[in-house]
């Protein structure tokens, strides 16, 4: 899914940023969060995360414009206290009050040596290392998931129950590179993909992995913001 095509059109990544801002303000994102939608997926192009990049802007103008995901989100602080934060996203993109939350429960966790912020009420929030990154100029250690709403029906395969959720780690390392790990929960199992099934059969396990780490994804993104 990220690795570079074999013919390609080379596209400064000044043209990428502005395409995207351009695109989210044509259906109505203020600028602002347009300016900044449009940097967290430029990045994610130059760090190689193709699948979490500019391609996105496709989907969420669509939604946008199509009035499925609110273009003029109000980010609402609902709860906070010295070491918690709950953050609603009033229907938008799941950018705008991750990439908050996350500055403000940073400001908490150097504060108090522990923290943790939960976000509810928006869509897609992109790459979990988008926010892992964001800690480890201030000497954290930061876990991030999100869970997904599944929609399971009897009679679907059982793949659908690994979900797809993100998790990210990241750890400082003084002089050395940061450790950064961002991943999916479930990795080359989705309908669309043909070695789902011959993964499967060679490496059963594999798919019980995926079904469990979808659940903890599930527990810490859902049940804990009222999902």
């Amino acid at each position: 899914m990220n690795r570079p095509p074999s013919e390609f059109s080379r596209i400064s990544h000044e043209d990428l940023h502005g395409f995207v801002s351009t695109a989210a303000q044509s259906v109505g994102l203020p600028q602002e969060k347009a300016e900044l939608l449009a940097s967290l997926l430029a990045g994610n192009d130059l760090r190689g995360v193709f699948s979490h990049g500019t391609q996105q802007i496709a989907t969420y103008a669509r939604l946008m414009r199509d009035g499925k995901l609110n273009n003029k989100p109000e980010i609402d602080v609902v709860e906070s206290s010295s070491c918690s934060l709950l953050v609603d996203g009033d229907g938008g993109v799941g950018y705008f009050p991750a990439h908050e939350g996350t500055a403000r429960v940073i400001e908490k966790a150097t504060e108090n040596g522990i923290a943790v912020m939960v976000t509810r009420n928006h869509g897609h929030f992109g790459a979990a290392g988008l926010y892992s990154r964001m800690t480890l100029e201030h000497d954290l250690v930061t876990f991030v998931t999100s869970g997904v709403q599944q929609q399971l029906k009897p009679g679907d395969s059982i793949f659908s129950a690994g979900g797809g959720s993100p998790m990210s780690f990241s750890a400082p390392a003084g002089e050395e590179d940061s450790l950064v790990l961002d991943f999916g929960a479930m990795h080359d199992l989705y309908g669309g993909d043909p070695h789902r099934d011959e993964i499967a059969r060679l490496a059963p396990g594999l798919v019980l992995r995926c079904i469990g780490m979808g659940e903890i994804c599930q527990s810490w993104g859902g049940l804990l913001a009222g999902m």
